[in-house]
């Protein structure tokens, strides 16, 4: 069972999967007549093994400063919070197959009645897919996802900021004159992104608001507030239902509820957004971009144009 610290580390237990069927038959190569019942006992009585799943727990090496960064973002969001600014956490979920397709979770339905779906998960070229991107607002409990039929873009993510400003952000923050973003360190927001920062500019020129930028350092987006805060609910309300339309996705998203209050507003983005977009040198030069002193390419403070340049 452990041919790796005992033995031989070439045995074949090592290189296929330790069913009962193959235990059986690596026994019989051995000597020992027995069967699978047999196995089963005395594996789950007498060596307590039981039947175990991988288990994500290693994270590889973490940045030397990651915890001063955490302590950075939560005091820049309590400052900002304090001063009546508003602080959202942001970031795309996975993209989803849009059709009759399988998904995890089961739903009540009367039995024998199973909702049917098909076998495989190949892509509905008709229907394609949809990338659900997030906004949420962290004070207030609520949320704000624009579900895009194109690529995953720092325009697509910057445009869903702007989509969340103008239908929730600014009624509710109308004195707002700065906005806090905490965002990962890769993907559509990535630190080292230049039209993510290019586009932010043209989000605080128009909006006349001064974008604070904090990114969690690399390897730490688990700790990103909207993935357990709105994502981990969009997936539970949609268990065990077929994502058959970009109208059933939106629904489901909007009609998302929980019982400390999380409510999510969706429209659908049907834009398109080309990918490899270069920015210029020139371009960056005319950013109006003060980077902090803790880690600037983390923590950076974008602030409107004059005239909006």
């Amino acid at each position: 069972m452990d041919p790796a610290t005992r033995g031989d580390p070439t045995a074949p237990l090592k290189w296929t999967s330790k069913s009962l069927s193959h235990i059986v038959s690596e026994l019989s190569l051995q000597g020992y007549s027995v069967s699978t019942t047999t196995v089963s006992k005395v594996l789950q009585e007498e060596l307590e093994f039981s039947l175990q799943a991988l288990r994500k727990t290693r994270e590889g090496a973490s940045h030397p400063d990651r915890d001063a960064q955490f302590h950075h973002i939560n005091q820049q969001c309590q400052t900002f919070q304090q001063r009546g600014q508003p602080v959202i956490s942001v970031d795309s979920k996975k993209k989803e197959l849009v059709g009759d397709f399988k998904n995890g979770g089961r739903e009540w339905h009367r039995k024998g009645e199973p909702e049917e779906v098909r076998v495989h998960d190949f892509e509905d070229k008709q229907k394609g897919k949809v990338t659900p991107h997030g906004v949420y607002d962290i004070g207030r409990n609520e949320g704000w996802v624009s579900v895009g039929i194109d690529h995953d873009t720092a325009a697509f993510a910057v445009d869903s900021i702007h989509h969340w400003w103008q239908r929730m952000g600014q009624p509710v923050y109308p004195e707002a004159q700065e906005l806090l973003i905490t965002a990962d360190a890769g993907g559509s927001n990535a630190y080292r992104g230049k039209l993510w920062k290019r586009e932010l500019q043209k989000l605080a020129d128009e909006t006349h608001l001064t974008i604070t930028v904090c990114h969690f350092p690399p390897g730490t987006s688990k700790w990103n507030k909207i993935e357990h805060r709105l994502f981990c609910h969009l997936t539970a309300n949609w268990r065990g239902r077929p994502l058959e339309s970009l109208e059933v996705i939106v629904n489901l998203i909007a009609n998302t509820r929980t019982n400390q209050g999380l409510t999510i507003q969706a429209a659908p983005n049907l834009q398109s957004y080309p990918k490899g977009i270069k920015v210029s040198k020139e371009e960056m030069s005319q950013l109006n971009i003060t980077p902090a002193e803790f880690h600037g390419e983390w923590n950076y403070t974008i602030r409107p144009r004059i005239g909006g340049a």
